[in-house]
């Protein structure tokens, strides 16, 4: 849990001890086995979780083919933050990659938390914002990159998660077919 409240810490800025010991309270420490599902679609998403080690791929399934949307690494959140929220059906299903510890707080124990800490809705009104960014900046990318930068800028910043996740996953979640993957990777290798 040392991870979680680092995180909070970092992303949240100054929270007070009390405040921080009472949220990571509410998380459960668990592990997910590769292949295993903490979410599939169609399910309600009943909780938000803490990648403490491991991988999670969150993705949704089209008729043909399924996109990877996102690859949750140690220190990210990963839920269907739509379905968590507003308890709908999620459209997409998250599943571990590899054996992946995660701390996960349920959808009653983080409603609870608004009568437990004080700034508990400043803090939610960040992470949410936060999340937002981090999803207006993919976009952006999406949009303004070609696909080679869109390549460069993930490998930079990603390296490990070549070795790590199949590469048609990366491939998806940039936008790219497997053999325009194949074809910039060789490009870039050379």
């Amino acid at each position: 849990m040392l991870e979680l409240k680092q995180y909070i810490k970092s992303y949240f800025g100054v929270v007070d001890t009390n405040d921080l010991d009472k949220i990571v309270s509410l998380f459960k420490l668990t592990t997910i086995k590769k292949g295993d599902f903490l979410l599939k679609s169609g399910k309600q998403c009943g909780k938000l979780s803490f990648v403490q080690s491991g991988l999670l791929r969150t993705f949704i399934s089209t008729e043909d083919k399924e996109i990877t949307q996102w690859i949750s690494t140690k220190g990210y959140f990963a839920a269907d933050l739509s379905s968590f929220i507003f308890e709908t059906p999620s459209h997409s299903s998250i599943q571990a990659l590899v054996d992946t510890e995660i701390s996960t707080i349920s959808k009653n124990n983080y409603k609870l938390l608004g009568e437990l800490v004080p700034k508990w809705h400043e803090l939610e009104k960040l992470f949410i914002v936060r999340c937002f960014i981090i999803l207006e900046e993919r976009i952006y990318r999406h949009l303004s990159m070609t696909a080679e930068e869109r390549y460069e800028y993930f490998f930079e910043n990603n390296k490990e998660l070549f070795n790590q996740v199949p590469l048609q996953y990366i491939a998806s979640m940039l936008g790219m077919t497997p053999e325009t993957f194949s074809r910039i990777r060789r490009k870039q290798l050379s």
